[in-house]
């Protein structure tokens, strides 16, 4: 199973910033895409756009959210149908930031999945722990109920899912999970995700990964690969952890 190393640049980056980004990575040959899969999440804006500047290349794009319903007077949102009119792949949905910021409940974020993979796009989920839900030993509770309650009855799209495990102390805070403990969540969600999928699917890691911890955690059994944030601004740190393993 090839490793997946995927960018969500959040609400970072002009037009130009973006477009910049992308040239300046195109010039680097230092990525063996026969070992990893890269995948980047830039805003909405710039999806197209940086669909087009990577066309011929292996590299996959997706969209950073989407809206459940497919068209309508919904003011704001962005549907599946029009992430992939852009042909753009993948989705990143529930998100901590989508969950805790925008108080996005896994009732919604189910109709999302549902609704993302009607239209054939490739489903990353992301699930964690609160801080005071991992001080109260509640962390394996709580990745079990998202995933339950977002994917149950999934198992028809099962090719089409993989997991970012991420606890919401670890976004964005310089604090990370020890690479074992990320490990042996990451094992746990594998065993949950058999019994609802019936697969092997794969499930990354992501909070506070960096060019200095990307081995560590690239090298533990069940991380099958990372999601980064604000370390995926910078072309050179974004490919120092691609190229760490």
């Amino acid at each position: 199973m090839k490793k997946l190393i995927a960018a969500n640049w959040k609400m970072h980056k002009t037009y130009k910033e973006a477009v910049d980004f992308i040239n300046d990575f195109l010039k680097e040959d230092s990525i063996d895409f026969e070992k990893k899969d890269i995948l980047i999440y830039p805003p909405f804006l710039y999806v197209c756009e940086v669909l087009r500047l990577l066309e011929k290349t292996p590299i996959k794009v997706g969209a950073q959210n989407a809206y459940f319903e497919k068209k309508g007077a919904f003011t704001g949102e962005i549907s599946p149908v029009m992430i992939k009119s852009c042909k753009a792949e993948y989705v990143l949905l529930g998100h901590s930031e989508r969950r805790h910021i925008f108080k996005e409940s896994d009732e919604l974020i189910r109709k999302k999945v549902i609704s993302s993979l009607e239209e054939g796009l490739r489903v990353m989920l992301c699930v964690g722990e609160a801080l005071e839900e991992r001080e109260s030993s509640l962390t394996f509770k709580v990745v079990e109920s998202q995933l339950k309650l977002a994917l149950a009855g999934l198992k028809d799209y099962a090719n089409m899912i993989e997991i970012a495990y991420e606890p919401v102390w670890a976004i964005g805070t310089g604090k990370s999970a020890s690479p074992e403990d990320a490990s042996k969540v990451h094992s746990f969600i594998k065993d949950i995700l058999k019994d609802i999928l019936g697969s092997n699917t794969r499930v990354l890691y992501g909070g506070s990964v960096n060019p200095k911890n990307a081995k560590e955690f690239l090298t533990q059994e069940h991380i099958d690969g990372l999601l980064v944030g604000g370390a995926s601004l910078e072309v050179k740190s974004f490919l120092d952890i691609i190229n760490a393993y």
